[in-house]
């Protein structure tokens, strides 16, 4: 009998006790193996051991905040492709954007359902995991845009961007399907793996981080990125 698959290595950085057992217990129900940490020095110190799979993050800490751990994470070489979940009391848009922003790959605002935090990590392990495997496809050209997903690479105008992994599978999404008109619900689906949650500001607030990257490279070019109103985006076609 074929040995089984391991189960994936959770961190979770968050100083309340109280909240971070009982989402280590939901974790562990449904087949993770969670470790906890109260601050990053714990954090880091396990990390030095072990590599997580998936990593999750409160925003109010002592001592780092949980943006000042990302940005080390990001930096770290054998960290940096870590899938990272924001996990945050504020739920203001600008801390999401400034968490996205800063390289985190999706968001959760307290207090969450942990049936969503399940999904959202199962979600986003399996797009981690499909991103490790070398694509057959070839390049995908719009205009001045160029997206490599055997490289996981993005050109604007001959500069490489910078993209977390949401945003760089949420570009790849629009530039397969140039021209035409994706809803909220099918980029949802399509870039986190599973229903839609209603989360109209997930994929509002990356399409917004995705156009400040782009424009950063060469002023509008994000117009290339439209909205449809009451619809959703699409990518204009290159003439």
């Amino acid at each position: 009998m074929p040995p089984s698959e391991p189960m994936p290595l959770v961190f979770y950085v968050e100083d309340d006790e109280n909240i971070r057992d009982l989402t280590l217990y939901a974790l562990r129900q449904a087949g993770f193996e969670g470790r906890g940490f109260p601050d990053a020095e714990a954090f880091f110190a396990a990390c030095r051991e072990a590599a997580p799979d998936l990593v999750l993050l409160d925003i109010m800490l002592p001592g780092t905040d949980g943006l000042g751990i990302l940005a080390q994470v990001r930096a770290d070489g054998r960290l940096r492709d870590v899938p990272v979940i924001m996990l945050t009391a504020k739920g203001t848009e600008l801390d999401t954007v400034s968490g996205l922003d800063a390289g985190a790959d999706d968001y959760l605002a307290k207090p969450f359902s942990m049936m969503e935090l399940v999904s959202r990590a199962n979600a986003l392990l399996r797009r981690a995991r499909r991103a490790e495997v070398p694509s057959q496809d070839g390049r995908i050209v719009c205009g001045s845009l160029m997206l490599d997903p055997a490289a996981h690479r993005v050109e604007a105008a001959g500069t490489v961007v910078d993209l977390t992994l949401k945003e760089f599978e949420l570009l790849q999404v629009l530039m397969e399907n140039p021209g035409h008109a994706l809803s909220r619900a099918q980029l949802f689906e399509a870039v986190w793996g599973s229903a839609f949650y209603g989360g109209t500001r997930t994929v509002d607030v990356h399409m917004q981080t995705l156009r400040q990257k782009l424009d950063r490279t060469e002023e509008g070019l994000s117009a290339m990125l439209e909205t449809v109103r009451g619809v959703g985006y699409r990518l204009r076609s290159a003439e």
